[in-house]
Formats: C-alpha cells, structure tokens, sequence
C-alpha cells in the first residue's frame, strides 16, 4: 500500500513513467505480444517461472510487475545483491502461509546471477511444488550463471535491445508527461537516443538531465555532448560481452570484412578491454585463419604487440589497429590449422609407433648392429635435394594433412609439394623395380 508521502515524494522520470499494463512495454511484442510466449501465458493462465535475460533498461521488472495483475499472485521483490539464505527462508516461510491460505506468490529475483550454487539450490523445492513463482531477471547469460536444475525449472525468455524506433517512442512519451518537446534539433534528438544505446532507463535519465537545464536554444549533438552524461558501452570483461565481442572481431576478420572488424576492435577498447587479450586472439587469427596465404601475418601480428608493449594506451591502439586491417585484407587459408588437427588425430590413434630405423640415429655401435640409421639417404647428396624416403612410421600408410590452397603464397607452397610428390613416386617406382 503506497501512503500519501510516499505518493507525494519525487520519483525518478523512469518510475513515473513505467507501464502500467504489458501492452505498453516497447520493444518485446516478441515475448509479450498475442503470439508471444508470456502473452499467451498471461491470456490463458496459469504463469509460470521463467528467467528474463536481457539488458539493462529493456524493462524485465517491469514485466515481472505487471505479471501479478489480475490474478491472486502476492507480488514478492528481492534483489540478489542484498539478500542471503535467511531472507530466501523468510520469503518462503510467508508463501507457504499464502499457500494455505489459498494464494500464490510470484518472486521476482532481480541479479539472480548473483546469488551462489548454494543459494540457487535453496529455491529448487519451493519452485518445484509450486510454493512460488519464480521470475528472475539477469543480464547475464543463463546457461553460464544458473545451475541447471533451476533451468530446468524455469523458461528463459530473452529480452531484446530496445533499438531506435522504441527509444523514440519512449522520448515521446516523457515529452508527453513533462508537457514540452525536448530542445533538441533532429540531429541531437537521434545523438540522444544512441548515447541511451538501447536503454531505456538511461534515456529517461538524459531526458530529466536536459529538463533541468535553463532555456537555451535547441541542442546539437555538440552541445548535448557537453552537458550531459554518456553511458558508458555495456560490456563486462569478465562475462558473456567478452565473449560476444572477441568472437564478433575474429569471425569479421575471417570473412575479410575490414570496416566490421575495425568496429568490433574500437567496442573492446571502448568498454576497457584489455589490449593484450585481443593482440593474442589477433595472432591467434593469423596462424589459424590466415597460416601461409600469408607467412608475414604473424609477423605483423607479433609486431603490432611488441609496438603496443613499447607504447602503450592510447598511441599503440594504432598499432592494432593497423594490425587488423592487414589481417582482414590478407588471403585466408586454415590449411595449416587443419593439418594439425588431424595429425593430432592419428598420433592419438596410432599410439606409440617408433620411426622407421633409417631415420633413427646411431649414435652407439651396438645401435649400428642393431640397424638404426641403416640405409638412410643424406637428402642434399642428391641431384634434387630431395631423396622421396618414407619418413612415417613402419607399417603406417602415408597421410596427407597439409592440402595448401589457390590463395595468396599458398599457391607456391602448393607446386612445391607438387613437385616433391612427383619426385616421391618415382622413388617407390624405382624401388620396386
């Protein structure tokens, strides 16, 4: 029950304007619309647990607020970040009060992500026989963060990014209740919405920063950027953004797309990542998706870390900077990356085969009697350089792991082995003549 005072004390923009009923949540007719899983869920009954996943701002409490209307669910706030195994039990002792008294409770669980196994454990019985229902809201990726027992509990819905489009529908709104246009030209309207970059909490904040402002004339994206806040890019080094973002640069770089890569690189350094951590995945990059189409990647590679390490932040960003254009624009072989992996493969499979006693040193006489090294030709004694000898073990049929491609230096490496194939089958040929 909310008192006058608290009626009366001022609310942030952003509680003012939370929607009162689903229909008017933007940005998640996916999930909330007729067609939509939670729609249908709230058309039809009964609700269910589930784990909103999505961004900050995307409106997950929202949703689980407006879940509890129109039914006899009890709603039950709690944060993870300030709340431990004795305010679970104290939660649950009063839904199983409610339960017997003929209602249910919903628990909204803001942060679940950051409650531990062990607490994550405490909720499994109660959300099993229906003593509560379970609705946590997380910005990191369930699958990493939630046991799975609890998933296996609940439905995960994913909330979108609220893009440009539900951003303005949003500014129209506060325009609305305040009761005057924001003053801000075209350009400074849409340099708005994307310093909000998809939240919409943030964006009411902006909006209540420039109400407070005095008169001025309409704000450009200049004139915005100096009086108020930029969000800060939301990216977590140690979670799922990490990941999404190195694997967002490598496969840009993989398929040649300089300009993508290029933005992928500036997000990193942008949320704080750590340069080192990228000029590894770089080199990594270049053995791996480039090999010997170009031999001078990984030159250029471990240049561009040995100029960051002399330079530093900012200046040595260049460096990789420069680094990515040249792997992107660089032709693409995994050749190399393949032919490990399978002679990996069959090193594992044919276990621990000795060489051929030819290719085996003698270094002692009793060796030599025993025929290590015998019959082994000095490949430089010959007239090619090259004596076509077989070098894998006895008894082994020959693998070929290495299948170069037509792209960049690769195609010499390609007539090289050419040639020595050639000159390898008229060695057997004239063995077994």
């Amino acid at each position: 029950m909310t008192t006058l005072f608290e009626q009366e004390a001022p609310h942030p923009l952003a509680d003012r304007l939370r929607p009162k009923r689903l229909a008017d949540i933007v940005g998640q007719d996916h999930l909330l619309g007729p067609e939509g899983p939670i729609g249908r869920m709230v058309a039809q009954g009964p609700v269910a647990s589930m784990i909103l996943w999505g961004p900050p701002g995307c409106g997950k409490t929202t949703i689980a607020r407006l879940l509890t209307h129109g039914t006899e669910l009890v709603f039950e706030p709690l944060s993870a970040v300030f709340s431990g195994v004795a305010d679970l039990r104290k939660v649950f002792d009063a839904a199983k009060k409610r339960r017997e008294m003929g209602h249910g409770t919903l628990l909204f669980v803001d942060e679940i992500h950051r409650f531990n196994r062990a607490q994550q454990d405490a909720f499994l019985p109660y959300v099993e026989d229906g003593t509560v229902i379970l609705v946590g809201a997380t910005t990191e990726n369930p699958s990493f963060e939630l046991i799975g027992a609890l998933l296996s509990r609940a439905q995960v819905f994913v909330l979108r990014r609220l893009d440009d489009d539900d951003l303005e529908t949003l500014l129209r709104r506060a325009e609305q209740h305040l009761g005057r246009a924001m003053p801000l030209t075209d350009e400074g309207r849409a340099a708005l919405r994307a310093m909000a970059d998809g939240d919409g909490r943030f964006l009411f904040n902006l909006v209540e920063e420039i109400a407070r402002l005095p008169a001025t004339n309409p704000l450009g994206p200049q004139e915005l950027a100096r009086v108020v806040q930029h969000r800060a890019p939301l990216y977590d080094k140690a979670q799922e953004g990490h990941y999404n973002l190195i694997s967002a640069l490598h496969k840009s770089l993989r398929g040649s797309d300089t300009d993508a890569a290029l933005y992928w690189l500036a997000r990193m350094l942008a949320g704080g990542e750590d340069p080192i951590y990228i000029l590894r995945r770089l080199t990594r990059a270049a053995v791996e998706d480039i090999g010997l189409a170009d031999p001078q990647a990984v030159v250029q590679a471990l240049a561009a870390w040995d100029t960051y390490d002399r330079l530093g932040s900012p200046e040595g960003e260049l460096a990789i900077a420069q680094c990515v254009i040249y792997l992107a624009t660089a032709p693409k072989s995994n050749a190399a990356y393949e032919a490990f992996g399978e002679a990996r493969r069959m090193a594992r499979e044919t276990g621990s085969l000795m060489p051929p006693m030819h290719i085996l040193n003698a270094p002692t006489r009793l060796m030599r009697d025993l025929g290590y090294g015998k019959g082994y030709i000095y490949d430089h004694a010959t007239e090619e350089g090259f004596s076509g000898q077989n070098y894998f073990p006895d008894g082994v049929t020959r693998r070929n792991f290495y299948r170069p491609g037509e792209r960049g230096f690769e195609r010499e490496v390609k007539k090289r082995l050419d040639y020595w194939g050639k000159l390898r089958q008229r060695a057997a040929a004239q063995n077994q003549s």
